[in-house]
């Protein structure tokens, strides 16, 4: 009878710890640090079910590393240009597709880091990457830190809404500063930026840009994909489906937030300093909320929460955008509208649901352990 009860307290334990897989959104079927044996069958019945996310990976890196050898030179460009805004969608599913911050202000940090390094460029004639792309990416992680400290850690949890209007509110103020300040070149922009540069040699557009920018995405990519999949992934997920819920269990939700936001920031100021060097110029649609509005449409169309989602998502939209406006020039804007309109009607997870199961879109946490089942007497 004494050796029934570690059983029994066993078993209550593991049905403990699926009530708060299904609490935080997880189901039962994502694996977590389990002690227990309840724990072990999900992680096996997991580990022995086929991965399709990997799958999709593979072919995607594998069809841009091969794309330039099939593309003409201005089609090269273009798809520098596509892998540099998926870097910047890839910033955004981080902050909005798994931790739920829905910052329409997005562009602010993209935009900043273009300008940041445009002036470093032109006033200081720095052009060297090992100093404007640590400089861009520095300026996305200080400007998210102040627009995230003011509007995630007041005294009282700030709300969706607050959140996105404060964030819309912060790019456009960015954007009529920049068009009202002769420094930054008013309604012009800064033209004529020099390339970047790795001692002597000069980084122009073409098919060393591409693989550039694309190493960096790959590399940006996989950061994201072992944040997302650790502990702390877990925590952003439990903050997504339930945020009072994490709070009662100790959490400092405004802190995860704080966090996960300025980590997206960070990133999104690298693809600002990427794509204003590429282009030669910024300008202040770059802050506005027309780019920052066209990177959350980047998320739904592909599919949030799965950060490959993100990356499909530019490239789909930036390529039937470009189709469409050289054939159908007058009335493609509209045309584009009701694709994306059918998608999030019909899919509202995003494109990436037709191929990725929710079981896997979630994933799985922690380190799964061998079934060990000891026969009752």
């Amino acid at each position: 009878m004494v050796s029934s009860i570690p059983r029994n307290a066993e078993r209550s334990m593991g049905a403990a710890k699926q009530a708060l897989r299904a609490t935080l959104g997880e189901g039962p079927e994502v694996s977590m640090a389990d002690d227990g044996p309840d724990g072990a069958l999900p992680a096996r019945q997991a580990a022995t079910g086929l991965k399709v996310l990997p799958i999709v990976e593979g072919l995607v890196l594998i069809v841009a590393l091969i794309l330039p050898l099939f593309l003409q030179d201005y089609l090269t460009v273009f798809a520098t240009r596509v892998v540099i805004l998926a870097l910047f969608a890839l910033s955004f599913d981080l902050v909005w597709g798994y931790a739920g911050i829905m910052s329409f202000g997005q562009a602010l940090f993209f935009g900043a880091a273009g300008y940041g390094v445009a002036l470093m460029a032109r006033d200081l004639n720095i052009t060297s990457i090992l100093l404007v792309l640590p400089a861009g990416t520095l300026i996305g992680l200080t400007s998210s830190l102040l627009l995230g400290g003011f509007l995630l850690l007041g005294r009282h949890p700030s709300s969706v809404i607050f959140v996105a209007l404060g964030t819309l509110t912060g790019s456009y103020a960015a954007d009529r500063l920049a068009r009202g300040w002769y420094y930054l070149g008013g309604q012009n922009g800064i033209p004529s930026i020099p390339p970047m540069s790795l001692g002597s040699y000069d980084l122009t557009e073409g098919p060393v840009y591409y693989y550039f920018a694309l190493g960096i995405l790959a590399i940006v990519y996989l950061l994201c994909r072992f944040l997302v999949r650790s502990q702390f992934g877990l925590a952003l997920a439990g903050l997504r489906e339930n945020e009072q819920r994490i709070a009662f269990f100790g959490y400092k939700t405004q802190h995860l937030k704080a966090i996960v936001f300025a980590v997206g920031g960070t990133i999104a100021g690298l693809a600002g300093s990427l794509y204003a060097f590429h282009e030669g110029f910024v300008w202040p649609n770059m802050l506005g909320v027309v780019i920052s509005t066209q990177v959350v449409l980047y998320v739904l169309f592909g599919g949030s929460g799965t950060l490959i989602g993100a990356v499909i998502g530019a490239v789909i939209i930036e390529g039937v955008s470009f189709w469409l406006s050289d054939n159908y020039r007058e009335i493609w804007p509209i045309i584009l509208g009701v694709l994306l309109l059918l998608v999030i009607l019909f899919r509202p997870l995003g494109l990436i649901s037709f191929v990725l199961g929710e079981r896997e879109r979630v994933g799985s946490f922690g380190a799964a352990r061998k079934e060990k089942r000891n026969a009752a007497p």
